[in-house]
């Protein structure tokens, strides 16, 4: 399937160059059997693709000029995927805004007319059944992320504007490596050349980044990933805590859906949870959320402010006659 699936791209790419082919010439420059191509050529079709043939001698193949966009190679699985992911992006951000999430909106509303015909009943349906609720984030415009996507591929450095968390206003010059989504927030990480140091910058502080035409040599990034060194730093300061929690996983993924957590289960009944812990009452208040047995197995200081809280409790409770 992955050789048919790479010979019949080779043939849409070469009929793309807007040109004809006759058959023996599309089946040497592909490396296949007349048959072959003719069974390629309806595959091609099947996808929604206009492929135009003249029998006979003279006759040719050529790809019917007209279309802004041919039709998406997508199976079913990949054109629901396309749709869902194109709706989640749309609800993070306020209509209007001109970001990325209103360029999601336009997509998800064009998609199946770029599809092969057989898909777009699916498609069709899939948008009529969906409703989805907004999460509100910063907003960061295709612009942007497209700029500095290119600066990093060209490995060209970039100056910008950054406004910080305080609301001051700084010209920064950046060596830009990664752009990472996390948690509904889109950063930059690159190497800083007037604090001489790695940085990351939250994008929707960035304003008017320039493409300067300075290209520089890779840096080696102190940590295993951008989004590694991202988290390295969100979590500074923060006080490293591991749980042994008596539940599924499925239910502590549930429970701490907003917060930057490591989960993983131990068996069907028991999950272990990683975090850097800045403050103790949002786990408790997540904890007693979730409503079941915990072990702290790490973190010292937030089992002193669980037991100190424990202990608040018995005492406001101790006028109380419990039923049995």
């Amino acid at each position: 399937m992955a050789d048919v699936t790479e010979r019949v791209l080779a043939l849409l790419a070469t009929l793309q160059t807007g040109r004809s082919f006759s058959g023996d010439e599309l089946a040497r420059r592909l490396g296949v059997s007349p048959r072959t191509l003719r069974r390629d050529v309806d595959r091609l079709r099947r996808y929604g693709y206009p492929v135009e043939t003249h029998p006979g001698p003279g006759g040719y193949y050529q790809l019917t000029a007209g279309r802004t966009m041919p039709p998406l190679v997508l199976d079913d699985d990949e054109a629901v995927a396309t749709l869902l992911g194109l709706a989640s992006l749309a609800a993070t951000g306020a209509a209007g805004n001109g970001g990325l999430d209103d360029a999601a909106t336009r997509a998800y509303g064009k998609l199946d007319q770029f599809l092969p015909a057989r898909l777009r009943p699916r498609v069709a349906s899939v948008r009529a059944s969906l409703e989805t609720g907004a999460r509100p984030a910063p907003s960061v415009s295709t612009r942007q992320l497209s700029l500095i996507a290119e600066a990093i591929a060209q490995r060209e450095t970039i100056s910008f504007t950054y406004v910080d968390a305080r609301g001051e206003r700084t010209d920064r010059r950046v060596e830009p490596y990664r752009q990472v989504h996390h948690l509904l927030r889109w950063y930059l990480l690159g190497w800083d050349a007037g604090r001489a140091d790695w940085r990351v910058f939250r994008l929707d502080r960035v304003t008017d980044p320039v493409r300067t035409g300075t290209h520089h040599v890779p840096r080696p990034l102190p940590a295993e990933s951008a989004l590694a060194y991202l988290r390295q730093g969100l979590d500074r300061g923060g006080q490293p805590v591991r749980l042994l929690v008596k539940a599924p996983a499925t239910r502590v993924v549930d429970a701490l859906r907003h917060q930057d957590a490591e989960i993983r289960p131990v068996d069907d009944q028991q999950t272990e949870v990683f975090l850097n812990l800045d403050s103790w009452q949002w786990l408790v208040l997540n904890l007693a959320f979730l409503d079941a047995e915990f072990r702290i197995d790490e973190g010292v200081q937030f089992a002193a402010a669980c037991r100190a809280f424990g202990e608040r409790l018995r005492t406001a409770t101790s006028a109380v006659t419990l039923a049995d």
